[in-house]
């Protein structure tokens, strides 16, 4: 290249031109940054030199490619990894978030790959915390970002690491640095509580507590989002934490003073927090104090409806309903205080959302199988304590299916776009739930059913057959 100028040229057209061709010839001219290990040096020469956050951009995620496809050697990714450490610190500030967003997986990629080959490379933590203690809030946003990169990177598969490779790596990083992480992540949503605090701040740090929570402790990699999802295995040297009260109220709280996405990302981390192992609790009383702090805190969100009418809100509160049941027994949920008014609220919320069909019609299956765990669990059930079932699933089940009626009334009516009945991923999911409700009071049931159709069908007879 005869100048930066020409390069930077070339990294506008490759990133930003609308032109197919264009784009294609200025790939190829420039793929000699990622492809030779000699041009390592003229990448650091653009990062010390070029203001083109292309031309960065171009520099960066080519260091990326050379440090996972080439076997560089482990002084060179040593010299690279403070190179980049020191250019955050003197230029994080002033770069685009695209270029410091690459800039921190070629730190966490070095990272990962060089994990067993150096103590230095395991001073990651060390090294963020200086940015984390540092004086202005684009520092502290950049020390975030690191650490939620790092627990993204010792996550998952990467290229060139096989896959005990990885497990090995990831196994390590969680007994040696993961804990560590999450109460960072924690201290640092306690002290972003405040009003004033800033908002990309709060959304890295929440964002970080929940990564932490999710990472795969024990390699199922389970997709997070499926309701498959099972038991945490949290370590046991969590437990102090977790069993301490004030860890869910946080995320309670930060659910009640913010919005979406930071409100759903605070219910996502109760999900998780709601699946963890039985055996992490040193005792059944504080098992059980736990469950109590989650129905609480479930419970004062239906009785005041806080953010339930934002979507996202709605779709993971509908899980975090669903995993109680699936990690507790019903022997457990009905001894808790006040399980009369949670079951009573949690009734009223499922048949509010059964008859707003066109809104709720991907989150009611987690609600149905809760009532279906719970109608399964109930000859099991030892408590003296009334489970209330009687009262509330027959209600349920009506629901469900008046509401069914209801939106093949709508859809011929009015002509709605999207038939609830045609999609057949959401349907299935519901009726999976049904049967266990239905055969709960089966004669009640089938009586509602005869009820509802014989008009119906009477009205079809009279149409003749075409």
């Amino acid at each position: 290249m005869e100048s930066l100028a020409q390069l930077s040229v070339l990294c506008e057209r490759l990133y930003a031109s609308q032109d197919s061709e264009e784009r294609a010839l200025a790939e190829t001219t420039l793929a000699c940054f990622s492809l030779n290990t000699e041009y390592i040096s003229q990448c650091q020469y653009i990062l010390d030199n070029s203001s083109s956050p292309y031309t960065q951009f171009l520099a960066s995620s080519s260091l990326v490619k050379q440090v996972t496809e080439h076997a560089l050697s482990l002084q060179l990714r040593l010299d690279i990894r403070s190179y980049v450490v020191g250019y955050l610190a003197s230029k994080g500030q002033e770069l685009q978030p695209f270029v410091t967003t690459s800039l921190i997986q070629l730190l966490c990629r070095i990272t990962k790959l060089g994990w067993y080959e150096d103590d230095q490379f395991r001073d990651i933590v060390k090294e963020a915390m200086k940015f984390l203690t540092h004086a202005t809030v684009e520092h502290f946003l950049i020390g975030l970002k690191i650490l939620n990169q790092l627990v993204v990177e010792m996550n998952q598969v990467n290229p060139g690491m096989s896959l005990t490779q990885h497990r090995k790596t990831a196994c390590s990083f969680r007994d040696l640095t993961l804990f560590q992480i999450f109460q960072i992540s924690f201290t640092s949503l306690q002290q972003l509580q405040i009003d004033t605090a800033d908002e990309r701040l709060r959304e890295q740090a929440i964002t970080l507590t929940l990564k932490c929570l999710s990472f795969d402790f024990v390699g199922t990699s389970l997709d997070e989002s499926s309701e498959d999802l099972g038991t945490i295995q949290i370590p046991s040297s969590w437990r102090p934490v977790l069993e301490d009260t004030s860890t869910m109220q946080l995320f309670f709280d930060y659910y009640a003073c913010t919005r979406p996405p930071l409100s759903n990302v605070a219910l996502e981390c109760l999900v998780r927090l709601a699946s963890v192992r039985r055996s992490l609790f040193s005792t059944e009383v504080e098992r059980s104090k736990f469950l109590s702090h989650l129905m609480s805190g479930t419970r004062e969100i239906l009785r005041t409806q806080h953010g339930l009418s934002k979507h996202e809100n709605y779709h993971e509160y509908c899980r975090l309903l669903g995993r109680l049941k699936t990690n507790y027994q019903l022997s457990e949920l009905v001894s808790v205080e006040n399980y009369a008014d949670w079951i009573r609220l949690v009734s009223e919320f499922t048949i509010q959302s059964l008859q707003s069909w066109q809104w709720a019609s991907g989150s009611v299956c987690y609600l149905l199988g809760l009532w279906s765990r719970l109608v399964s669990s109930l000859p099991y059930l030892k408590s003296e304590s009334p489970s209330l079932l009687d009262t509330f699933v027959p209600k349920i089940t009506q629901a469900y299916i008046t509401s069914r009626l209801d939106s093949v009334k709508a859809v011929i009516q009015n002509n709605i776009s999207e038939d609830p009945l045609d999609n057949e991923e959401h349907l299935q999911d519901q009726l999976d739930s049904l049967p266990y409700l239905c055969r709960f009071q089966y004669e009640k049931t089938s009586n509602y059913i005869t009820n509802l159709l014989e008009p119906i069908l009477q009205v079809f007879l009279l149409f003749p057959i075409l």
